[in-house]
């Protein structure tokens, strides 16, 4: 585990009922379950989300038995790991300043890319969501479709606003559109903290060419969509 995570080890254990030796601090229950969640966090993300709670408990300090007391199944930790971690990592501001028309869209894209890429699309949260992908759990395809979808038909509708092109009528191709800028930048993040790879290149400078290239190549990509539906 990294630094952080064993530091909250220590600090649970000192502070825990169950610490060794002498009287202890018990912690109020709130404060007891974010470490726990946090520690979760990292672990998970370390190991997947099928590795053992009574391993985690051991991270944290505690028994797998007050592992439950606070939640009362895997399901439910790994449930509350994915709101904070995966959901709780993407800023609702992020969809109002992308509809700021008083900015450029390159701007409003580069902007955006670079925050996105910095605050979300870290080592813990591409593990957390490959680690998600791969499991039996709607977690991933539930970010998707309840985030990501809405992201790429602001910016699909943005650009198009300021462009001046009109789009097709079918939603999952606009969708496809988005994904060449996304899923290009969200690979990048990828090279960069799981392959270890990408790293010479800031990512200024790479959240800038592909934002250009997306733009630069707007319309002949729409006409071509619109092309294959005609």
């Amino acid at each position: 585990m990294k630094a952080k995570s064993d530091a909250l080890r220590k600090r649970t254990r000192k502070n825990g009922p169950e610490a060794e030796g002498g009287t202890t601090t018990r912690l109020p229950h709130a404060e007891r379950k974010a470490q726990i969640l946090e520690i979760a966090s990292d672990f998970f993300a370390d190991y997947g989300l099928t590795a053992q709670t009574r391993r985690l408990a051991e991270e944290c300090g505690i028994s797998q038995r007050l592992l439950y007391r606070f939640f009362p199944t895997k399901e439910d930790l790994v449930a509350e790991v994915y709101r904070k971690e995966i959901v709780g990592a993407f800023k609702a501001v992020w969809f109002v300043e992308l509809q700021d028309r008083s900015r450029s869209m390159e701007d409003r894209l580069s902007h955006f890319y670079e925050d996105y890429t910095e605050q979300t699309l870290t080592r813990k949260w591409l593990r957390l969501f490959m680690y998600a992908s791969l499991s039996e759990s709607s977690m991933a395809p539930d970010y998707i479709s309840s985030i990501i979808t809405q992201l790429l038909e602001v910016i699909m509708s943005e650009t198009a606003a300021e462009c001046g092109v009109e789009l097709p009528d079918d939603r999952d191709v606009i969708r496809e559109m988005g994904w060449t800028l996304h899923g290009a930048i969200s690979h990048y993040a990828i090279r960069r903290h799981l392959y270890h790879a990408s790293q010479a290149v800031p990512l200024k400078r790479v959240v800038k060419i592909q934002v250009r290239l997306f733009l630069n190549g707007f319309a002949d990509m729409v006409q071509s969509a619109a092309e294959e539906t005609g």
